[in-house]
């Protein structure tokens, strides 16, 4: 009989995690907040790592804590992590508009004046596609996501689909597909294997 070890456990791909990095969590994973999930790392050095999960769309809005936004339509509020849970963080591709943004790659930024943020979304001008919001974020101290890559916890991508659009388990699904057949069998392997 087949087991676990050598039908689903799947070695890292040695890329190695930068800023603007995407990790994929593996399918065995039963973490809330990092079940299936897509991480985006906005920063990633000797000291330590930085990210937001990119795909777990909470049922909050951006309109009911702003009394001055509230008549818009809705705006999403992702579950960026586990640390910080009550702090309001964007990434954005407004850049060039927005000061005080940091730079995670090309044409995509972190944080900012949100004052400005809110004044451009007042003036009528979407955000769909150029803004995510999240609450709290994950992060990793010295050495701690190398390890867990090594353990095959995660696996390294330079690509996802529209990050800003992304959500659910169909962008973790879709991201493994971009990362090639050897990940089939994560893609197939069930939520929760005593239901199969």
């Amino acid at each position: 009989m087949a087991t676990y070890n050598n039908i689903f456990k799947i070695r890292h791909n040695d890329l190695l995690p930068d800023k603007g990095s995407i990790l994929i969590s593996e399918p065995f994973l039963q973490d809330a907040y990092f079940q299936r999930s897509v991480v985006l790392l906005i920063d990633h050095n000797a000291n330590g790592s930085m990210g937001f999960v990119l795909n777990k769309k909470t049922n909050l809005v951006i309109n009911d804590f702003f009394s001055d936004l509230e008549k818009l339509s809705g705006i999403p509020i992702y579950l960026g992590g586990p640390v910080s849970p009550n702090r309001l963080f964007f990434i954005h591709t407004l850049g060039h508009l927005i000061p005080d943004s940091l730079k995670i790659s090309d044409n995509l930024y972190f944080d900012g004046d949100f004052d400005i943020l809110k004044q451009y979304i007042l003036d009528g001008n979407t955000i769909k596609g150029k803004v995510k919001f999240f609450l709290g974020y994950s992060g990793w101290t010295e050495g701690q996501l190398g390890s867990e890559i090594n353990e095959d916890f995660w696996v390294v991508s330079h690509s996802i689909a529209d990050i800003l659009v992304a959500e659910g388990e169909s962008c973790w699904r879709h991201s493994l597909e971009i990362l090639g057949k050897r990940y089939k069998n994560w893609i197939n392997y069930p939520r929760d294997p005593s239901m199969n």
